[in-house]
């Protein structure tokens, strides 16, 4: 699968949770202390979205840590497959406003279709096993 592609697709799972595109990849590369602490963030960061205070996706600040996490998968993935740093991080920034507001389209439907928690879930899902696809197939 060619790096910019990659970097676009954990930027997307980016967009849905910020911390699950970084903490896959990191466990499933390098299984250092970083990478469990981005697992633990990981889960306290699902925990933290089945809050009704959760700040929307959309809001600046977590918008801006979508982008950071997207774009830092998306440099890492360019800088281990020899491809522009720039456009790796570029695509992982782009993918992570569009899995944002894509997500948040998708995540809205099915809340009124399932309900609020399931929906949720459903998003964790997809996430987490789009990330260990694009990771396990890079």
């Amino acid at each position: 699968m060619p790096a910019l592609l990659v970097a676009l697709l954990l930027g997307f799972v980016a967009g849905l949770r910020a911390v699950t595109a970084p903490a896959v990849l990191w466990l499933m590369r390098h299984r250092s202390p970083v990478a469990y602490l981005l697992g633990v963030l990981a889960v306290l960061e699902y925990a933290g979205d089945l809050s009704p205070k959760a700040p929307a996706r959309t809001d600046l600040t977590a918008l801006l840590a979508r982008l950071v996490s997207g774009g830092f998968c998306g440099g890492a993935i360019a800088l281990t497959s020899h491809a522009s740093l720039l456009l790796g991080v570029l695509a992982g920034a782009l993918g992570a406003v569009i899995g944002a507001y894509g997500g948040l389209f998708v995540r809205l439907r099915a809340a009124a279709l399932v309900g609020r928690v399931p929906a949720a879930l459903l998003e964790d899902a997809v996430a987490i096993v789009g990330a260990v696809l694009v990771v396990e197939y890079v």
